[in-house]
């Protein structure tokens, strides 16, 4: 399981967002949907979450671009964790899924915070 570290210009930047721009390739956008039964409408959608919680930036296992995870609701209320990296200016979502027990607990109880 990837390990993320906390990343002050991620969350600059998630938030200063108006409109994010999407980027996709064949594989990236069939993967999700295949493995985890998420489409790539509602990988977008976390982007938009006005919940939003950054996980920060990947450290581990290494990769060669940096990646970063976001926990978030879909429009219809789906609690999904997003992995993604940033080229010229749009997102790339490399992964997206259902978040995992903890990772919902900690979501929930952000939002519980606010």
């Amino acid at each position: 399981m990837a390990k993320f570290e906390f990343s002050g210009w991620l969350v600059r930047w998630l938030f200063a967002q108006v409109v994010f721009q999407f980027q996709w390739d064949s594989g990236n956008s069939e993967k999700s949907r295949k493995k985890h039964s998420v489409e790539t409408s509602e990988a977008e959608e976390v982007f938009y979450d006005e919940a939003i919680f950054p996980l920060g930036v990947q450290t581990a296992p290494a990769v060669d671009e940096p990646r970063f995870g976001i926990l978030g609701r879909t429009y219809s209320g789906r609690n999904l964790h997003v992995a993604f990296t940033v080229r010229d200016g749009c997102v790339r979502i490399i992964s997206a899924r259902p978040m995992h027990r903890k990772e919902k607990l900690s979501y929930e109880q952000t939002l519980r915070q606010e």
